[in-house]
Formats: C-alpha cells, sequence, structure tokens
C-alpha cells in the first residue's frame, strides 16, 4: 500500500521489561502527570538504562500509564533494570509499580519520519505477565527465568508460581523474582485465585474417587455412562463448530493505548467505523456492535468462547494509540475456532491520513477471508467520510454518546451538538449528517415529539442523501423519519430495504423492519424477523425484549416469561428486564408477589421515579391504599416515569389514592394541581395520540365525561388499529376504561370483549386489557358488578 512506502520491519528477539503504575486510571489529570514524571525519572536513573542508550540497544515505548523497555542484549538486562527500578522506588513511595519480563520475537516498524515502534508476541506477553501481578511484583516468563538460571547468583531470587491462564485463555508459566528487600514475595491476587480454584477442584476430585470406592460396584454402568459421554462430546463437537459460521467475524472493542485516557472515545470510533464498513459486504455476517461491546476486556473470555456464544467464526482484535495528530492502529484477525492468526497489520498515519483506514481494513480484511468485493462494495467502503479531521473527532465523539444502547435524553442533545459542530467544520460530511437526523429523530420518538426536532430531523435526513448517494445511514435515517414521525410504513420500509441492501449486516435495519411488521398486524412475520436478526445481534437485550414485548401482545405468557429470564440473565442490572418479568408473572397468573419480590430487590436510588411508580402501582393493585401513600410521601420528585409520551404528576397519583378511598373533595383538589400539565403536553404535541389518550385517561378520573371521551377518541383517530396494530390496541385500551370510568357501560364492556381477543392489546401496567388486570385493579370498579364484565372474567388470561 502507499501508506506503508518507507517502512522496513525486521524480525528479532528482544528482552522487554514492561512497567505499569498501579492505580494510575484513579488518579485525576494533575496527579497522572506528577506520578508519570516520577517514573520517567526512576527510569532514566536506573543503570542498564543508561548502559543500553549508549549502546543503541534500548528502545523505549511509553504505554500511556507505564512504559515499555525493549532491550537488544542480554536476558540478565531487563531483569537487572527491575531491581534498580525497585530499588529506586523507596525514594518515590507514591510510585506503586508492577512490572512484568519476556524474551520474544517483536517487529520494530519504522515510518518514514523516523519514529519507530514495537510490535509482536514478544511484547504482548511481557504485558500479560505484568498483568498477573499487584503492585511491588516483578514477574518473569519461564523461557526468561530459564535463561536466568544458568547463573547461579540468580537461582536463589527466583520462585516459581506455576500456570496461569491470561487473554484468550492461553496459558504461560510465571516465575516470581524477589530478594530479601526488593520485589514483592507475597503470591500475585490472581494466581492465588487460580490456585484456590485449582484446590477445590483437587478436593472435588478425591471427594470423587471416595465415592468411587464406596460405589464400587457400579464401575462397569460407570464405563458405560463415560463411553457414552466420550461418543457424545464427539458427536456434537461438530455441530457447535458449524455453528460457527466461516464468513461471521466479531470486531471486539478496540483498546485505547493513548496517553490520554479521554481518547476512548476515538478507539471506539475507528472499531465502530471499521464494524460499520465490514456491513456493507454481502458475504459476510457482521456481529453489530450491541454485542460485541460487552467483550471489553475480553481478557476473561477465550476466543473460542467469544465465537461459540456470536456464533462466528472470525475475530478482529486492535488499538489505537492517538498522540497529538498522529494515530496508530494495530488488528489482528484471528481465528476463534483454532486461535490462530489469520492476518495482522499496524498502520502509522497522521489524523488526516487515517480518514480511509476503515474502508482500506475492511478490504484487507475481506481478502483475508477469501471474500471477493463486487466494484459497488469496494466504491462504498473505501469512501472516505470527510477530508476534515477536526470534523471526524467530533463525529467520533458524538457517535460514541448517540449510539449507546443506555443513551438518556441529555445524552442525545450533547450528541446532536457534536454532530452540529462536526458539519460545521465540513458542511458536505454526509455521514455526520445522516446520524445527526437519526439522532434528532430519536429524540422526537423517544422524548419530545415536538415539530421542531421533526422539520430538523427531516432536513439534515434528505441533505445526507443528496449529498453522497447509496449512503445506507442516510436511508435508515429517512426510513426513521417516514416511521417515527409520519407513520408512513411503506415508504419507510422502502427507505430500509435500501439500506438493507447497502448495508446487509445491519442489525439496527433489521429491528426496524421487525417492528414495523409488528404495526402492521403481521405478527408471526415480525417474530421470524426479530429472531433472524438476533443472529445479527446475539448479546443485544433490545431484542429479546422485543421478543418479550411482541409475545406479550399475543398473550403468549410461557414464551413471553422466557424471554423475560432471558432478558434478566443477558441484562441482570436492567431494571426493566426485572419490571417487565414481573408484570408478566402478574398478566398470567394474576399475583403480585414476584412483581414486589423483584421489587425488593432494586436499590433505593430512583433519578426518574420509575421504581417509585411501580411500587405506588403494585400497591394500587392489592389496594394497600395506605402503602401507596407512603411510597410517594418517600420520594421527592414532583413528577414520575409512570406513563408513555410525557412525565405523569405526582400530585395525579396522589388524587388517585383519594379517589380509590372515596374521598371525592381530597382528589378533586390534586386533579386540579396535575391539569396543567396534562393539557400543556398535548398543546405541545397535538399529533401524539399518547398525550391525547393520557389526557382523556386524566379527565375520566376527574369527572370530566364529555372531554375524556373526546380526547380517548382522539387518541384512537390519530393511531388507529388499522393502521397500528401494536399501539393502536392500546389506544382502544384506554377509551375502554376511560368508558368505564365515566359510566358509560353500554360501550366499555363491548369493547373490552373485543379487547380481550385482539393481539396488542397487552402491554405492561395500567393500560392493558387481560383478565387479571380487570380482575384485580381497582380502576374498573365502576362496572365490576354488572353481569357481563363479571363473565369475561371467567375467561382465560
Amino acid at each position: 500500500m502507499s501508506a506503508e512506502t518507507g517502512r522496513h520491519r525486521r524480525l528479532e528477539i528482544a528482552h522487554v521489561l514492561f512497567v505499569d503504575i498501579v492505580g494510575y486510571s484513579k488518579l485525576l489529570l494533575n496527579e497522572q502527570s506528577e506520578i508519570l514524571d516520577e517514573l520517567n525519572e526512576v527510569i532514566r536513573s536506573a543503570e542498564q538504562v543508561r548502559l543500553a542508550q549508549d549502546a543503541g540497544a534500548l528502545l523505549r515505548l511509553p504505554t500511556g500509564d507505564g512504559v515499555a523497555l525493549i532491550f537488544r542484549g542480554s536476558p540478565e538486562a531487563p531483569a537487572q533494570c527491575a531491581l534498580e527500578v525497585a530499588r529506586a522506588l523507596k525514594s518515590h513511595p507514591k510510585l506503586q509499580l508492577r512490572m512484568g519480563i519476556h524474551s520474544g520475537p517483536v517487529n520494530e516498524v519504522t515510518s518514514a519520519d523516523d519514529r519507530a515502534n514495537i510490535a509482536g508476541a514478544g511484547i504482548n506477553i511481557a504485558q500479560r505477565v505484568m498483568d498477573c501481578g499487584d503492585a511491588g511484583h516483578i514477574l518473569l516468563s519461564k523461557r526468561v527465568a530459564q535463561d536466568l538460571e544458568s547463573h547461579e547468583g540468580w537461582r536463589p531470587y527466583l520462585h516459581d508460581l506455576g500456570e496461569v491462564t491470561v487473554k484468550h485463555g492461553v496459558s504461560i508459566h510465571i516465575v516470581n523474582l524477589y530478594t530479601d528487600d526488593l520485589g514483592e514475595a507475597q503470591v500475585p491476587a490472581k494466581i492465588q485465585r487460580e490456585h484456590d480454584a485449582e484446590a477445590i477442584l483437587a478436593r472435588r476430585a478425591r471427594r470423587k474417587r471416595r465415592n468411587a470406592l464406596i460405589f464400587g460396584s457400579l464401575t462397569a454402568l460407570v464405563a458405560i455412562g463415560l463411553g457414552f459421554f466420550l461418543l457424545r462430546d464427539r458427536l456434537l463437537r461438530r455441530p457447535i463448530e458449524t455453528q460457527m459460521d466461516a464468513k461471521g467475524i466479531a470486531v471486539l472493542p478496540f483498546e485505547n493505548f493513548s496517553d490520554d485516557k479521554e481518547n476512548a472515545f476515538f478507539a471506539d470510533g475507528i472499531q465502530d467505523d471499521i464494524l460499520t464498513s465490514l456491513a456493507k459486504i454481502k458475504d459476510l455476517r457482521v456481529i453489530s456492535r450491541t454485542s460485541v461491546m460487552g467483550y471489553r476486556g475480553a481478557a476473561v473470555h477465550s476466543l473460542r468462547e467469544i465465537g461459540k456464544a456470536l456464533g462466528i467464526a472470525n475475530i478482529l482484535e486492535g488499538s489505537v494509540r492517538r498522540e497529538g495528530n498522529r494515530v496508530v492502529v494495530t488488528v489482528q484477525l484471528i481465528d476463534a475456532l483454532k486461535d490462530r492468526h489469520l492476518w495482522a497489520n499496524r498502520y502509522d498515519r497522521t489524523l488526516a491520513d487515517s480518514l480511509g483506514l476503515q474502508g482500506e481494513l475492511a478490504a484487507e480484511i475481506a481478502e483475508a477471508l477469501r471474500v471477493t468485493l463486487s466494484p459497488d462494495e469496494k466504491a462504498r467502503v473505501e469512501t472516505k467520510p470527510t477530508e476534515n479531521s477536526e470534523a471526524y473527532v467530533f463525529y467520533l465523539r458524538a457517535n460514541q454518546i448517540a449510539r449507546n444502547p443506555d443513551t438518556l435524553l441529555e445524552d442525545f442533545k450533547k450528541a446532536e451538538q457534536f454532530y452540529v459542530q462536526a458539519i460545521t467544520l465540513d458542511p458536505k460530511f454526509a455521514l455526520a449528517h445522516a446520524r445527526l437526523a437519526s439522532t434528532r429523530a430519536q429524540i422526537y420518538h423517544f422524548y419530545e415529539p415536538l415539530d421542531t426536532w421533526k422539520a430538523k430531523a427531516r432536513a439534515e435526513a434528505e441533505l445526507a442523501s443528496r449529498l453522497q448517494l447509496n449512503l445506507a445511514e442516510a436511508h435508515l435515517a429517512l426510513g426513521q423519519c417516514d416511521y417515527w414521525i409520519d407513520q408512513d410504513y411503506e415508504r419507510a420500509l422502502a427507505e430500509f430495504g435500501t439500506a438493507a441492501v447497502l448495508a446487509p449486516s445491519d442489525g439496527e435495519v433489521g429491528q426496524l423492519i421487525a417492528s414495523i411488521e409488528r404495526r402492521q398486524g403481521k405478527w408471526e412475520e415480525s417474530l421470524e424477523t426479530f429472531a433472524k436478526n438476533q443472529k445479527l445481534d446475539p448479546q443485544n437485550p433490545n431484542i429479546v425484549r422485543n421478543l418479550l414485548f411482541t409475545n406479550t401482545a399475543l398473550r403468549r405468557w410461557p414464551e413471553a416469561a422466557r424471554w423475560a429470564a432471558q432478558m434478566r440473565t443477558m441484562a441482570p442490572a436492567s431494571l426493566v428486564a426485572k419490571i417487565q418479568s414481573g408484570y408478566v408473572e402478574f398478566c398470567w397468573k394474576g399475583g403480585t408477589g414476584p412483581l414486589k419480590a423483584i421489587l425488593g430487590e432494586v436499590a433505593a436510588v430512583d433519578p426518574g421515579g420509575e421504581i417509585t411508580s411501580c411500587r405506588w402501582d403494585v400497591a394500587m393493585i392489592d389496594r394497600d391504599f395506605g402503602g401507596a401513600r407512603a411510597v410517594l410521601q418517600n420520594s421527592g420528585l414532583n413528577e414520575l416515569s409512570y406513563t408513555n409520551a410525557a412525565p405523569t404528576p405526582k400530585s395525579f397519583l396522589q388524587a388517585l389514592i383519594e379517589l380509590a378511598e372515596g374521598k371525592q373533595a381530597e382528589a378533586q383538589k390534586l386533579f386540579e394541581l396535575a391539569r396543567p400539565s396534562f393539557e400543556k403536553a398535548v398543546e405541545e404535541a397535538p399529533l401524539s395520540a399518547e398525550r391525547h389518550a393520557n389526557l382523556g385517561w386524566f379527565y375520566a378520573f376527574a369527572g370530566r365525561k364529555d372531554e375524556a371521551i373526546r380526547e380517548g377518541k382522539r387518541a384512537v383517530e390519530l393511531k388507529p388499529e388499522s393502521k397500528d396494530a401494536f399501539d393502536g390496541a392500546i389506544m382502544n385500551c384506554y377509551l375502554a376504561l376511560i368508558y368505564a370510568r365515566v359510566g358509560e357501560k353500554e360501550l366499555a364492556i363491548p369493547l373490552i370483549e373485543r379487547l380481550l381477543k385482539t393481539p396488542g392489546a397487552v402491554d405492561s401496567v395500567d393500560y392493558s386489557i387481560t383478565v387479571n388486570d380487570l380482575k384485580h385493579r381497582w380502576e374498573w370498579d365502576p362496572i365490576r358488578n354488572d353481569p357481563r364484565f363479571q363473565k369475561l372474567l371467567t375467561g382465560t388470561p
């Protein structure tokens, strides 16, 4: 490649001392700078460093939170240097170091401007040896220890620790170097944990042997069972391996080797750009970003385990170092099944020269996997996103925020501003325009359905499509505007279809298509599309959440419960996962016990009020009105996240408690406090069906019959079931409850009877129509004694 002109590579055996500052990331920026200055002073004072430098036999490589010293002379040099450093540390009590030493092959790469760097197994294993230690440790690989053992003077200081498993499941034999006053004699915590685990396994093995003696008469059966197990293992191994798609690839999160840890966004951005470029190649199956981000710092998993979990045979790892205007990207493609390298490369560029790097990498990876790109694919992946490096940096900052699955409204708005800065610097930056459009569409759809966001999102999407033909992200953004803003599903599907052709492995597109199929009432097709999309994004809890919601909408309670359990396993910290599983149990079986148990496990911290509103709701279902009142009194929030589309005033929930207890006067005072909030929400977004439904719901409880029916009908008009089978059914659930509350039993009961058989008339909390909702919720009390209503309660949940 032209960018490699002027470089040369030499393979040699080097002796590497890797030094790391323990606790560096927890320091303040000024403290980090000071501690690095101390480290540099200690390193410069080491005699072995001076001698090697004078002989031209030393390369020093900063690592951000430490340094790697590569000696070309004797294997004693790094060990002697480590002891010298350890002795100097006595005068620097704040400087806590751990050190690792290994001798092995390295590649020296020198760029055209004489910037030298080192890569290769020698330096990688030295780092992994070091990673096994704690503060004060000087650890050696067995290879280095064997070299030192040939000199009697070293033998008393070498203490064998045995083998330990490091990154990618590789085993390394570790030796601890310490003297009476230098180094650390204590066994490193990581290695001690492995020893403890091995001891437990050994005890288990001894118990098994004892049991075997006790039950010796069963030896023959055990042998038969063992033979079956081995045969089964042989039979099952092949299907597992075939499930690892030979053309499938996962791009793991890149490591940030920059001195400035704030550059983590840059490493994430490079990874995401490479992943996005690979997703445009038809013959590859590229695992989506959401599923790979959980493998950041993947040392706890072997690559084979990751490949099995994701169903792919190839894994791309990499690191990024950004220093001023230079970027160094190192990548390696690995066969996860056989744990062998397929291809590797290193790119040392200026920031400006790195702007087309993701396309180069995608083409080279495709070639390594023997995938031939069509001319159109080659043109798409190799198109530079921008020629402006500053604009690209703002784009990467925005991307890290906007594409995070846990992004909240304030985060989206911060990302929006970074995208705006990017396109201000480069008005022709089509990809940034497209991502800006998607971000604004998400703000409109999920948080603020205001006309300003609507117009801005559409304008950016259309501009992106004009600036760059066949840009998948532009068609994605146009489809999001058609879908979320205009509810034009056919036009949205056409845009998503184009995006899917241009980026076949873009999992986001598949999820949106499945969501539209669900709204079109194509329930089975939607389930199939979500399941198909899960192959591209197997670790994405949002897909599992959608499978949960879809099965809930179909009242398939065993399936919904299974997906709820999977979601909790996949995202154990997710409040949504926990709460949804509890509501599935309530809708299916009628009891609130599981839901209360789940809420009891949740921490008291509740910034958005979601937990408070759920605790209030459960107390109301149980008709524990005093408990419901206490829940609200314990919250300092004035608004809670309870209904869709807008926050719910706490005064409204307080009013419902008074109403349920028959205290009309007290309830009306509280309703009046809440009324402006509901009415203002509709004024802000007059085309939001959900906000009209909320206002109609409010009016019904407040006793405003005509206004309640008007708003309920308006919600149904804005989202009829014929246009939206998913949310449209929920709008009719609101209308049914409005009819029930205002005394229109002749309208309420037939509608309830139909909704009990209608897919989609089940969501989560307060607006579902299930038999158990009707049985237990106090809101239905005005029609509870009607024989026709009672008959509905005898049906299947």
